[in-house]
């Protein structure tokens, strides 16, 4: 028997805003480039894998606030969300030292535009990026929101957190046309139905977290109802059943059930 591959660190953020138009809530969401290894062509939050540089950061508390008695690996979760989603979207969830707001549009498109080119093509590091620039991230700002662990007996494995943050004001984000294809900001209702049409691709994970989030009426409710809520992970089992398959998760984690038919295993 094949040795189970290790799952790999990632983060991942759900960024919500209200919706002008109607009364939904938002979330920003990108397409996968098709020639990416994972997910290709799927509708997803950005996100990706902690790395080294992530870590090089917790040894300096002066560049984060809101980490106060979290461990090395619950640090390094926070770092990586708000250092993908500012390389994925642009949108940086930080605020200028002494500064109690987040950094306005204009200082974060400022930036953006100066750095992340080059801390998406390694040229330079995110602990340099918010060194140089003044910011603290604002890790109080991540509300955590799920815990997924790809099942065993995939070729790439992730354990993966999601969190919800509200979107510093007027941030719109673009996605990098490079890893991503495309970007929107979509209310968890229209992204359902766009997976039931074909119109987008999306994973389990995925599916599961828009049906979750799509239940809160706003940013606020949506933030209030997780804040300081225990998190189950999900770690799916997969069986085949009638030529079918299906994945099974804990019942305890708020998906509304605990075996579902799939047709594929994001």
């Amino acid at each position: 028997m094949a040795e189970a591959v290790a799952p790999r660190p990632a983060s991942t953020i759900l960024l919500l805003r209200d919706s002008a138009e109607r009364e939904e809530i938002e979330v920003f969401m990108m397409v996968r480039h098709y020639e990416i290894d994972f997910n290709s062509g799927a509708l997803v939050f950005p996100g990706g894998s902690v790395d080294k540089d992530d870590k090089e950061i917790i040894a300096r508390p002066e560049l984060y606030s809101g980490g106060e008695g979290f461990d090395e690996a619950t640090l390094s979760f926070r770092i990586a969300a708000i250092r993908e989603t500012f390389e994925e979207s642009g949108i940086l969830l930080a605020r200028p030292k002494g500064a109690t707001a987040l950094v306005d549009a204009k200082r974060a498109s400022e930036i953006e535009a100066a750095h992340r080119a080059d801390l998406c093509d390694s040229k330079i590091s995110f602990l340099q990026v918010l060194a140089d620039n003044g910011m603290v991230l604002a890790l109080d700002e991540l509300v955590p929101y799920a815990h997924w662990i790809t099942p065993e007996g995939m070729p790439k494995r992730f354990d993966t957190w999601f969190f919800l943050a509200a979107a510093p004001p007027e941030q719109v984000g673009a996605h990098d046309g490079k890893e991503s294809t495309d970007s929107i900001w979509v209310s968890p209702r229209e992204a359902l139905e766009g997976g039931e049409s074909g119109r987008f691709k999306l994973p389990f994970p995925t599916t599961r977290n828009l049906i979750k989030l799509g239940k809160q009426a706003g940013v606020k409710a949506a933030l209030d109802d997780s804040r300081g809520k225990s998190v189950v992970t999900v770690t799916p089992v997969m069986t085949r059943n009638n030529g079918g398959r299906q994945l099974r998760i804990p019942l305890e984690a708020g998906y509304d059930g605990d075996v579902f038919e799939v047709g594929s295993v994001g």
